[in-house]
This record gives C-alpha cells, structure tokens and sequence, in this order.
C-alpha cells in the first residue's frame, strides 16, 4: 500500500503524551532563549519573557513550543552545554508545570536532552540528525521522548540532487535511532530548510517534496523566516510572516506534519485553508 502522509499516526512522546499526526496540521512555536538568533535574538533571554512568550503562542493556537539555548544561523557563536542548559532548563520546567503544553527542546547534546526531559520535555528536536552527538538516540530511547531528526548539509559534502542527498543523510540518522533502540512510532523527520542550502535547492525541496514520503514517517518543516523566504519575498526577516504562511499552506498541501514557526497566528490561518481543502478533496 502506498505510504499516506495524511494517514493517522501516532506520535509517542516522553512522560507519557502522545500526538496525532496526519488528519490534521500542528504549529510548533519557536521560543528561542538566545541573545542572536536571527529574527528574534535577545527578545526572550530572559526566562520570565520566554515563559511569557510560550504562553502567548499557546493561546494563539500552537500545540508544541520548542525551546533552544543555542542559535543554529550560520555565523552564531557556539556557547557551553552550561549555558544552553542554564537558559532553558528553567523555561521548560515553567511552562511543564504551568501549562499542558507538549514541549520540545531544540538541542544537539544528549547530556542536555536528558536534563530537558527531567525537567519535563516530551520532545528532542536535534538539528544535527543524531550525527554529532549519536547518544543522544540512546537518551530519546532511554527515556521515551519523540524524536525529531533533521537534515543538514553543513559541514559535508552534498550530493548534487536534494532529494538524493535527504536519503543519503537522513538513511544514516536513521540507522544510529535504530541501533539506539528507538522505535519508528518515536520518529519524525526534517528536511532542514535553510541549512546549508541556497534559495533553489530549498525551493526544489519544496516543490519535490512528496519524494521524501517514501520514508514512510511524519515530516516537520521549519521555513520561517528563512533567508530563501526573504529571497523570493525581497523582506527582512521581520516582515517575513506572511510568505512563511504561504510556504506553510504548500507544504501542508505536500504532506508536511508539523510546522515550525515564529509567527502562530499567520500560519494558523493558512493551515486552517489548506487542512480544509485537503478534507474537501478526501471527501
């Protein structure tokens, strides 16, 4: 039978939550405790606002809120396991013991991980596929958190074909959460937009994205405010909100699962539309 993306799956996840995937599309809000991120670096460094800021995204309509210490853009400074840990550890136990939230830390470290599933994360979402620090499979299998594994092409060379490069990649973070023990019902997957990859290679994976289905696992995708969105809508990140939705409504139409974003309220619109014109469709 041929692999549905719409298809109800079943998401398990740490202290035991789960999470439909399939039917219908998720937000995930991006709460970065960070002094330079690349959009919203220092708006919420301080642990009151970030918890604050969590809050205001659940109540706009996100279902995940994913808490990083540490920027992923290109030029950012790399900090300490202690200082990732010291900005986030308190966010995540606010906001696991004040709201009903299904949280996920954004993080490559395993010793982090663990302290963020302690704290009361239900989610490790790791921009380095499992590659750089492969015990962090063992700490998602360990202690029953969803995974989120995500392509990159930093630091490697990359095959000339995106779809091609997604499999070489991602077909080796899969074999290490294998050997790790995790099981695939713990398993999302990420394309990584912007990592490592120029405006036509992240609309080719745009517009080829159904290939990546023959994983037969939920895909999350995070485009907002990336600079190809910038690209092709000629706005500063800031003003990227509204062409981040559009990108959020395709991708939904492709397949994706969930949506990893700054701005709730846009793409709660334009997932709406795009979940009701799937539903039509299926009728």
């Amino acid at each position: 039978m041929t692999y549905n993306p719409f298809q109800k799956f079943s998401w398990k996840l740490a202290h035991g939550r789960s999470l439909e995937l399939g039917p219908r599309g998720v937000l995930m809000a991006i709460v970065n405790v960070t002094p330079d991120s690349f959009s919203d670096g220092g708006r919420f460094i301080d642990a009151v606002a970030a918890v604050a800021q969590g809050v205001r995204c659940l109540e706009e309509g996100a279902l995940i809120l994913d808490i990083g210490g540490e920027s992923t853009r290109p030029d950012a400074a790399a900090v300490s396991a202690e200082e990732e840990q010291a900005r986030i550890l308190p966010v995540i136990a606010a906001l696991a013991r004040d709201t009903d939230a299904l949280i996920s830390v954004d993080t490559y470290r395993a010793s982090t991980a663990q302290l963020a599933v302690d704290a009361g994360a239900h989610i490790v979402n790791d921009v380095h596929g499992l590659q750089r620090e492969p015990d962090i499979a063992t700490v998602a299998a360990r202690t029953g958190a969803g995974i989120c594994i995500m392509h990159t092409g930093r630091g490697r060379e990359k095959l000339a074909d995106v779809i091609a490069d997604q499999f070489e990649f991602l077909d080796r973070s899969l074999d290490i959460a294998a050997a790790a023990g995790l099981e695939r019902d713990r398993i999302i997957l990420d394309p990584g937009f912007g990592f490592a990859k120029d405006t036509d290679e992240n609309l080719e994976l745009m517009a080829r994205f159904a290939e990546l289905h023959r994983f037969e696992l939920p895909f999350l995708v995070g485009t907002s405010r990336k600079r190809f969105v910038g690209a092709v809508s000629g706005r500063e990140a800031a003003d990227r909100d509204m062409a981040t939705a559009a990108t959020t409504a395709l991708l939904r139409v492709a397949g994706a699962a969930i949506f990893r974003i700054h701005d709730v309220a846009n793409s709660k619109d334009a997932l709406a539309m795009a979940d009701a014109m799937l539903h039509a469709r299926a009728r």
